[in-house]
Protein backbone atom coordinates (compact mmCIF):
# COMPACT_ATOMS: atom_id res chain seq x y z
CA UNK A 1 0.00 0.00 0.00
CA UNK A 2 1.27 3.90 -0.93
CA UNK A 3 1.95 5.47 2.30
CA UNK A 4 -0.34 8.13 1.03
CA UNK A 5 -3.22 6.07 0.34
CA UNK A 6 -5.72 5.03 3.20
CA UNK A 7 -3.77 3.82 6.49
CA UNK A 8 -4.20 1.84 9.24
CA UNK A 9 -5.71 3.94 11.90
CA UNK A 10 -3.30 3.74 15.17
CA UNK A 11 -4.99 6.10 18.20
CA UNK A 12 -1.13 6.32 19.73
CA UNK A 13 -0.21 9.89 18.91
CA UNK A 14 -2.04 12.96 17.71
CA UNK A 15 -0.94 12.59 14.03
CA UNK A 16 -3.92 10.72 12.62
CA UNK A 17 -6.72 13.36 11.18
CA UNK A 18 -9.14 14.04 14.29
CA UNK A 19 -11.74 12.90 12.35
CA UNK A 20 -10.67 8.89 12.11
CA UNK A 21 -11.99 6.70 14.50
CA UNK A 22 -9.17 5.53 16.77
CA UNK A 23 -8.68 2.55 19.28
CA UNK A 24 -7.24 3.72 22.47
CA UNK A 25 -4.07 2.02 22.92
CA UNK A 26 -3.28 2.07 27.06
CA UNK A 27 0.56 2.76 27.59
CA UNK A 28 2.45 0.06 28.91
CA UNK A 29 2.88 0.15 32.33
CA UNK A 30 6.11 1.75 33.77
CA UNK A 31 8.55 3.24 31.56
CA UNK A 32 9.21 1.18 28.19
CA UNK A 33 12.63 -0.43 27.42
CA UNK A 34 14.42 1.02 25.03
CA UNK A 35 15.71 -0.07 21.94
CA UNK A 36 19.34 -0.72 21.62
CA UNK A 37 19.77 -2.95 18.31
CA UNK A 38 18.01 -2.34 15.15
CA UNK A 39 17.91 -4.31 12.20
CA UNK A 40 16.96 -2.33 8.96
CA UNK A 41 15.99 -3.91 5.85
CA UNK A 42 17.14 -1.07 3.72
CA UNK A 43 15.78 -2.21 0.62
CA UNK A 44 13.80 -5.27 -0.83
CA UNK A 45 15.78 -5.21 -3.88
CA UNK A 46 18.18 -8.24 -4.36
CA UNK A 47 20.83 -9.75 -6.76
CA UNK A 48 20.26 -13.34 -5.52
CA UNK A 49 17.31 -15.34 -5.02
CA UNK A 50 17.75 -17.07 -1.86
CA UNK A 51 15.64 -20.67 -1.44
CA UNK A 52 15.43 -19.53 2.54
CA UNK A 53 14.57 -15.83 2.09
CA UNK A 54 12.27 -14.57 4.70
CA UNK A 55 10.92 -11.47 3.06
CA UNK A 56 10.55 -13.29 -0.51
CA UNK A 57 13.03 -10.44 -1.39
CA UNK A 58 13.88 -9.58 -5.08
CA UNK A 59 12.41 -6.14 -7.06
CA UNK A 60 11.95 -3.02 -4.60
CA UNK A 61 9.06 -1.87 -3.12
CA UNK A 62 7.37 1.28 -4.70
CA UNK A 63 7.22 2.72 -1.37
CA UNK A 64 10.64 2.35 0.12
CA UNK A 65 11.64 5.30 2.37
CA UNK A 66 13.31 8.19 0.69
CA UNK A 67 16.77 9.27 1.37
CA UNK A 68 15.34 12.37 3.87
CA UNK A 69 13.27 9.99 5.62
CA UNK A 70 16.08 7.15 5.87
CA UNK A 71 18.44 10.18 7.61
CA UNK A 72 15.19 11.42 9.32
CA UNK A 73 14.92 7.73 10.81
CA UNK A 74 18.52 7.56 11.78
CA UNK A 75 17.83 10.67 14.38
CA UNK A 76 14.80 8.77 15.79
CA UNK A 77 16.64 5.90 16.07
CA UNK A 78 19.55 7.47 18.23
CA UNK A 79 17.16 9.27 20.31
CA UNK A 80 15.63 6.13 20.90
CA UNK A 81 18.85 4.59 22.63
CA UNK A 82 19.78 2.47 19.75
CA UNK A 83 23.54 1.71 20.03
CA UNK A 84 23.58 -0.55 16.68
CA UNK A 85 22.21 -0.27 13.46
CA UNK A 86 22.36 -3.46 11.43
CA UNK A 87 21.88 -3.37 7.62
CA UNK A 88 20.47 -5.50 5.55
CA UNK A 89 17.85 -6.33 2.60
CA UNK A 90 17.13 -7.46 -0.09
CA UNK A 91 20.37 -6.24 -0.84
CA UNK A 92 21.73 -2.99 1.56
CA UNK A 93 24.25 -2.03 -1.56
CA UNK A 94 21.73 -1.90 -3.82
CA UNK A 95 20.30 1.76 -2.34
CA UNK A 96 22.67 4.33 -3.97
CA UNK A 97 22.11 6.35 -0.84
CA UNK A 98 24.02 3.48 1.27
CA UNK A 99 26.90 5.69 2.47
CA UNK A 100 25.27 8.38 3.00
CA UNK A 101 22.95 6.48 5.25
CA UNK A 102 25.88 4.52 7.10
CA UNK A 103 27.74 8.28 7.51
CA UNK A 104 24.34 8.97 9.56
CA UNK A 105 24.46 6.15 11.66
CA UNK A 106 27.83 7.11 12.91
CA UNK A 107 27.66 10.45 12.98
CA UNK A 108 24.66 10.18 15.65
CA UNK A 109 26.83 8.35 17.77
CA UNK A 110 25.60 4.39 16.44
CA UNK A 111 27.57 1.88 15.45
CA UNK A 112 26.32 0.74 11.76
CA UNK A 113 26.76 -3.10 10.49
CA UNK A 114 26.23 -4.66 7.71
CA UNK A 115 24.76 -8.16 6.68
CA UNK A 116 25.26 -9.05 2.97
CA UNK A 117 25.22 -12.26 0.70
CA UNK A 118 28.50 -10.25 -1.03
CA UNK A 119 27.50 -10.85 -4.60
CA UNK A 120 28.10 -7.73 -6.00
CA UNK A 121 30.32 -6.21 -3.25
CA UNK A 122 33.26 -4.61 -4.95
CA UNK A 123 36.82 -3.71 -3.52
CA UNK A 124 35.24 0.15 -4.27
CA UNK A 125 32.09 -0.17 -2.35
CA UNK A 126 33.95 -1.81 0.86
CA UNK A 127 36.40 1.59 1.09
CA UNK A 128 33.59 3.66 1.14
CA UNK A 129 31.96 2.01 3.53
CA UNK A 130 34.87 1.83 5.76
CA UNK A 131 35.36 5.45 5.05
CA UNK A 132 31.93 6.29 5.82
CA UNK A 133 31.79 4.17 9.23
CA UNK A 134 30.88 0.41 8.80
CA UNK A 135 33.21 -1.30 11.28
CA UNK A 136 32.23 -4.71 10.92
CA UNK A 137 30.29 -6.79 7.94
CA UNK A 138 28.68 -10.36 8.12
CA UNK A 139 28.83 -12.18 5.15
CA UNK A 140 25.80 -14.51 4.62
CA UNK A 141 27.80 -18.06 3.60
CA UNK A 142 25.52 -21.68 3.94
CA UNK A 143 27.77 -24.42 2.97
CA UNK A 144 30.12 -25.59 0.59
CA UNK A 145 30.25 -23.90 -3.21
CA UNK A 146 27.78 -26.35 -4.82
CA UNK A 147 25.51 -26.06 -1.65
CA UNK A 148 25.94 -22.75 -1.03
CA UNK A 149 25.48 -21.61 -4.87
CA UNK A 150 22.09 -23.87 -4.95
CA UNK A 151 20.79 -22.03 -2.09
CA UNK A 152 21.18 -18.73 -3.02
CA UNK A 153 20.16 -19.00 -6.55
CA UNK A 154 23.01 -17.77 -8.56
CA UNK A 155 26.24 -19.63 -10.14
CA UNK A 156 28.98 -18.17 -8.63
CA UNK A 157 27.73 -17.25 -5.16
CA UNK A 158 29.94 -18.88 -3.31
CA UNK A 159 33.15 -17.49 -4.61
CA UNK A 160 32.15 -13.86 -4.88
CA UNK A 161 31.08 -13.61 -1.13
CA UNK A 162 34.47 -15.16 -0.27
CA UNK A 163 35.88 -12.43 -2.11
CA UNK A 164 33.19 -10.03 -0.43
CA UNK A 165 34.85 -10.91 2.86
CA UNK A 166 38.42 -10.21 1.21
CA UNK A 167 37.40 -6.83 0.00
CA UNK A 168 35.92 -5.72 3.78
CA UNK A 169 39.14 -7.31 5.44
CA UNK A 170 41.34 -5.51 3.12
CA UNK A 171 39.28 -2.13 3.32
CA UNK A 172 39.56 -2.44 7.22
CA UNK A 173 36.58 -3.53 8.10
CA UNK A 174 36.54 -6.74 10.70
CA UNK A 175 34.99 -9.46 9.03
CA UNK A 176 32.44 -12.04 9.89
CA UNK A 177 30.30 -14.70 8.73
CA UNK A 178 26.32 -16.09 9.10
CA UNK A 179 25.29 -19.48 7.87
CA UNK A 180 22.31 -21.32 7.91
CA UNK A 181 21.81 -24.61 9.23
CA UNK A 182 19.44 -26.83 7.73
CA UNK A 183 19.22 -30.31 5.87
CA UNK A 184 21.77 -29.08 3.06
CA UNK A 185 23.86 -27.20 4.96
CA UNK A 186 24.47 -29.22 7.72
CA UNK A 187 26.84 -31.75 6.23
CA UNK A 188 29.06 -28.50 5.20
CA UNK A 189 29.46 -26.77 8.24
CA UNK A 190 32.76 -28.36 9.52
CA UNK A 191 34.39 -28.47 5.88
CA UNK A 192 33.23 -24.37 5.65
CA UNK A 193 35.06 -23.51 9.18
CA UNK A 194 38.04 -24.32 7.49
CA UNK A 195 37.69 -22.67 4.54
CA UNK A 196 36.26 -19.00 6.62
CA UNK A 197 38.93 -19.47 9.22
CA UNK A 198 41.99 -18.86 6.64
CA UNK A 199 40.09 -15.38 5.88
CA UNK A 200 40.47 -13.83 9.16
CA UNK A 201 36.74 -13.68 10.28
CA UNK A 202 36.19 -12.73 13.70
CA UNK A 203 32.55 -14.14 14.58
CA UNK A 204 30.88 -16.63 12.94
CA UNK A 205 26.92 -16.77 13.59
CA UNK A 206 25.27 -20.09 12.85
CA UNK A 207 21.09 -20.05 12.73
CA UNK A 208 18.43 -22.49 11.55
CA UNK A 209 16.52 -22.02 8.66
CA UNK A 210 13.40 -20.27 9.80
CA UNK A 211 9.88 -21.58 8.14
CA UNK A 212 8.95 -18.52 6.43
CA UNK A 213 9.08 -16.69 3.26
CA UNK A 214 10.53 -18.88 0.41
CA UNK A 215 11.64 -21.54 3.10
CA UNK A 216 7.93 -22.01 4.01
CA UNK A 217 7.58 -23.45 0.13
CA UNK A 218 10.20 -25.98 0.46
CA UNK A 219 9.86 -27.71 3.77
CA UNK A 220 12.00 -30.57 2.70
CA UNK A 221 15.23 -28.35 3.95
CA UNK A 222 14.07 -28.25 7.17
CA UNK A 223 15.55 -29.61 9.93
CA UNK A 224 13.20 -32.46 11.90
CA UNK A 225 12.79 -31.27 15.75
CA UNK A 226 14.46 -35.02 16.42
CA UNK A 227 17.45 -33.76 14.21
CA UNK A 228 18.52 -31.50 16.75
CA UNK A 229 20.59 -34.02 18.57
CA UNK A 230 22.57 -34.68 15.57
CA UNK A 231 22.96 -31.11 14.96
CA UNK A 232 24.27 -30.47 18.68
CA UNK A 233 27.07 -32.91 17.38
CA UNK A 234 27.82 -30.78 14.70
CA UNK A 235 27.84 -28.20 17.06
CA UNK A 236 29.90 -29.62 19.98
CA UNK A 237 32.90 -30.17 17.03
CA UNK A 238 32.36 -26.78 15.51
CA UNK A 239 32.86 -25.02 19.23
CA UNK A 240 36.09 -27.14 19.77
CA UNK A 241 37.62 -26.12 16.58
CA UNK A 242 36.24 -22.71 16.93
CA UNK A 243 37.95 -22.55 20.30
CA UNK A 244 41.09 -23.52 18.89
CA UNK A 245 41.10 -20.75 16.43
CA UNK A 246 40.18 -18.27 18.43
CA UNK A 247 36.83 -17.25 16.15
CA UNK A 248 33.65 -16.49 18.73
CA UNK A 249 30.66 -19.15 17.35
CA UNK A 250 27.59 -17.80 18.68
CA UNK A 251 24.26 -19.24 18.01
CA UNK A 252 21.35 -16.93 17.10
CA UNK A 253 18.23 -17.49 18.74
CA UNK A 254 16.94 -20.01 16.47
CA UNK A 255 19.12 -22.11 18.10
CA UNK A 256 18.64 -23.69 21.71
CA UNK A 257 17.89 -24.58 24.25
CA UNK A 258 19.09 -25.27 27.50
CA UNK A 259 21.51 -28.43 26.80
CA UNK A 260 24.67 -29.38 27.60
CA UNK A 261 26.66 -26.64 25.51
CA UNK A 262 24.11 -23.77 26.42
CA UNK A 263 26.79 -22.19 28.33
CA UNK A 264 29.64 -22.70 25.82
CA UNK A 265 26.80 -21.42 22.97
CA UNK A 266 25.79 -18.55 24.90
CA UNK A 267 29.06 -17.07 26.80
CA UNK A 268 29.66 -15.31 23.34
CA UNK A 269 26.12 -13.66 22.88
CA UNK A 270 25.22 -12.81 26.35
CA UNK A 271 26.47 -11.99 29.43
CA UNK A 272 23.88 -14.41 31.61
CA UNK A 273 25.70 -16.76 29.94
CA UNK A 274 21.93 -18.66 28.76
CA UNK A 275 19.62 -17.63 26.39
CA UNK A 276 16.54 -15.87 28.68
CA UNK A 277 13.60 -15.25 26.51
CA UNK A 278 12.49 -13.60 22.62
CA UNK A 279 13.87 -10.33 23.16
CA UNK A 280 11.95 -9.13 20.12
CA UNK A 281 10.24 -5.23 21.11
CA UNK A 282 12.51 -6.03 24.32
CA UNK A 283 15.94 -4.71 22.80
CA UNK A 284 15.39 -5.52 19.23
CA UNK A 285 13.74 -3.78 17.11
CA UNK A 286 12.65 -4.55 13.29
CA UNK A 287 12.44 -2.22 10.78
CA UNK A 288 10.91 -2.96 6.77
CA UNK A 289 12.10 -0.99 3.87
CA UNK A 290 8.36 0.98 3.50
CA UNK A 291 8.91 2.15 6.97
CA UNK A 292 7.06 -0.48 9.10
CA UNK A 293 7.76 -1.65 12.42
CA UNK A 294 8.28 -4.28 14.29
CA UNK A 295 9.68 -6.01 16.91
CA UNK A 296 11.16 -8.91 14.69
CA UNK A 297 12.91 -8.37 11.90
CA UNK A 298 12.53 -11.93 10.52
CA UNK A 299 8.36 -12.12 11.44
CA UNK A 300 5.48 -10.82 9.64
CA UNK A 301 1.78 -10.71 9.00
CA UNK A 302 -0.58 -8.64 11.22
CA UNK A 303 0.59 -9.98 14.50
CA UNK A 304 3.75 -8.38 13.76
CA UNK A 305 2.80 -5.32 12.32
CA UNK A 306 3.64 -2.72 14.35
CA UNK A 307 2.91 0.29 12.45
CA UNK A 308 4.00 2.75 10.00
CA UNK A 309 6.71 5.32 11.49
CA UNK A 310 5.99 8.05 8.29
CA UNK A 311 2.26 7.69 10.15
CA UNK A 312 3.16 8.03 13.92
CA UNK A 313 7.04 8.41 14.29
CA UNK A 314 9.47 5.84 16.46
CA UNK A 315 8.69 6.69 19.79
CA UNK A 316 5.32 7.00 19.65
CA UNK A 317 5.20 2.80 18.24
CA UNK A 318 7.92 1.88 20.17
CA UNK A 319 5.97 2.73 23.34
CA UNK A 320 2.56 1.90 22.70
CA UNK A 321 2.03 -0.62 19.65
CA UNK A 322 0.71 -3.90 21.32
CA UNK A 323 2.31 -5.76 18.80
CA UNK A 324 6.00 -3.97 20.00
CA UNK A 325 5.08 -4.68 23.36
CA UNK A 326 4.29 -8.17 22.77
CA UNK A 327 7.55 -9.49 24.90
CA UNK A 328 7.40 -7.07 27.90
CA UNK A 329 6.20 -8.32 30.95
CA UNK A 330 4.89 -11.53 29.03
CA UNK A 331 4.57 -15.11 31.07
CA UNK A 332 4.16 -18.78 30.92
CA UNK A 333 0.49 -18.39 30.45
CA UNK A 334 1.39 -17.43 26.55
CA UNK A 335 2.78 -20.89 26.56
CA UNK A 336 1.41 -24.77 25.19
CA UNK A 337 1.88 -27.94 23.89
CA UNK A 338 5.16 -29.56 26.04
CA UNK A 339 6.85 -25.99 26.54
CA UNK A 340 3.92 -25.29 29.06
CA UNK A 341 5.10 -28.01 31.29
CA UNK A 342 9.03 -27.69 30.48
CA UNK A 343 11.31 -26.91 33.59
CA UNK A 344 12.81 -23.45 31.79
CA UNK A 345 9.72 -22.29 31.05
CA UNK A 346 9.57 -19.07 32.90
CA UNK A 347 13.17 -18.39 31.75
CA UNK A 348 12.87 -19.22 28.39
CA UNK A 349 9.42 -18.87 26.92
CA UNK A 350 9.17 -21.32 24.60
CA UNK A 351 12.37 -19.89 22.66
CA UNK A 352 12.53 -17.78 19.84
CA UNK A 353 9.26 -16.58 18.32
CA UNK A 354 10.76 -16.55 14.53
CA UNK A 355 11.19 -20.55 15.09
CA UNK A 356 7.49 -21.07 16.51
CA UNK A 357 4.94 -18.83 14.86
CA UNK A 358 5.97 -19.86 11.29
CA UNK A 359 5.70 -23.48 12.13
CA UNK A 360 2.32 -23.87 14.46
CA UNK A 361 0.63 -20.40 13.63
CA UNK A 362 1.82 -19.32 17.08
CA UNK A 363 4.27 -18.76 19.58
CA UNK A 364 4.59 -20.88 22.93
CA UNK A 365 5.46 -24.17 21.43
CA UNK A 366 8.67 -24.57 19.83
CA UNK A 367 9.97 -28.09 18.72
CA UNK A 368 13.34 -27.00 17.68
CA UNK A 369 14.61 -27.40 21.29
CA UNK A 370 18.02 -29.67 22.14
CA UNK A 371 16.58 -29.82 25.55
CA UNK A 372 13.21 -31.50 24.56
CA UNK A 373 14.65 -33.33 22.06
CA UNK A 374 16.98 -35.16 24.58
CA UNK A 375 14.33 -35.73 26.96
CA UNK A 376 12.14 -37.06 24.78
CA UNK A 377 14.81 -39.48 23.25
CA UNK A 378 15.56 -40.69 26.96
CA UNK A 379 11.88 -41.65 26.34
CA UNK A 380 11.85 -43.23 23.34
CA UNK A 381 10.11 -40.74 21.16
CA UNK A 382 10.63 -38.21 18.87
CA UNK A 383 9.33 -35.48 17.30
CA UNK A 384 8.58 -34.31 13.47
CA UNK A 385 6.46 -31.80 11.69
CA UNK A 386 4.23 -33.14 8.60
CA UNK A 387 2.86 -29.75 6.12
CA UNK A 388 -0.63 -28.62 6.34
CA UNK A 389 -1.11 -25.74 4.87
CA UNK A 390 0.97 -24.00 2.75
CA UNK A 391 2.03 -20.12 2.32
CA UNK A 392 0.10 -17.76 0.68
CA UNK A 393 2.81 -16.31 -0.93
CA UNK A 394 3.71 -12.92 0.62
CA UNK A 395 6.86 -11.44 2.29
CA UNK A 396 7.29 -13.16 5.53
CA UNK A 397 4.26 -15.50 5.16
CA UNK A 398 4.46 -19.03 6.40
CA UNK A 399 2.10 -22.14 5.97
CA UNK A 400 1.46 -24.35 8.70
CA UNK A 401 2.73 -27.89 10.59
CA UNK A 402 1.37 -29.65 12.46
CA UNK A 403 3.69 -31.51 15.50
CA UNK A 404 3.17 -34.92 15.89
CA UNK A 405 5.04 -37.05 18.89
CA UNK A 406 5.96 -40.65 17.91
CA UNK A 407 8.41 -43.86 19.18
CA UNK A 408 11.67 -43.82 17.76
CA UNK A 409 11.93 -47.28 17.38
CA UNK A 410 10.35 -47.69 13.42
CA UNK A 411 8.38 -51.41 14.82
CA UNK A 412 6.52 -49.00 17.09
CA UNK A 413 6.05 -45.92 14.99
CA UNK A 414 4.40 -48.29 12.15
CA UNK A 415 2.39 -50.72 14.62
CA UNK A 416 1.10 -48.22 17.66
CA UNK A 417 1.07 -44.70 15.66
CA UNK A 418 1.47 -41.16 17.43
CA UNK A 419 1.69 -40.87 20.57
CA UNK A 420 0.80 -36.87 20.55
CA UNK A 421 -0.53 -34.76 17.69
CA UNK A 422 -0.62 -31.02 18.34
CA UNK A 423 -2.25 -29.40 15.43
CA UNK A 424 -1.00 -25.72 14.71
CA UNK A 425 -3.45 -22.28 16.41
CA UNK A 426 -4.48 -19.18 15.79
CA UNK A 427 -1.68 -16.09 15.61
CA UNK A 428 -1.50 -13.82 17.80
CA UNK A 429 -3.51 -11.92 16.57
CA UNK A 430 -6.35 -13.89 15.90
CA UNK A 431 -5.62 -14.81 12.30
CA UNK A 432 -7.42 -18.25 10.93
CA UNK A 433 -4.94 -20.97 11.67
CA UNK A 434 -5.62 -22.08 7.96
CA UNK A 435 -4.68 -19.02 6.19
CA UNK A 436 -2.75 -19.83 3.07
CA UNK A 437 -3.68 -22.38 0.65
CA UNK A 438 -4.56 -26.05 0.78
CA UNK A 439 -1.14 -28.13 0.56
CA UNK A 440 -1.07 -30.45 -2.75
CA UNK A 441 -0.96 -34.08 -2.39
Amino acid sequence: MRHDAARRSLPIVDLAPPTRTRRVLPLAPGEAPRPRHAVWELTSACDQRCVHCGPRSGARRHDELSTEESLRLVDELAAAGVGEVTLIGGEAYLRADLLLIVRRIRERSMTPTLTTGGYNLSRELADGLVEAGIRSVSVSIDGLASCHDALRGRPQSFERAFAALRHMRAAGSQIACNSQINARTLPDLEALLELLAPEGIHAWQVQLTLAHGVAADHPEILLQPYQMIEMYAVLERLLARCEALKIRLYPGNSVGYFGPLEARLRRNSTERGHYFGCQAGVVGLGIESHGKLKGCPSLGGRANDGGQWREHGLAALWERAPELAYNRGRGVETLWGLCASCYYAPVCLGGCTSVSEPLLGRPGNNPMCIHRALELDAAGLRERLEPVRAAPGEPFDHGLLRLIREYKDPALRERLGPVQVDEPRSSRADEPAGAGSPLKQ
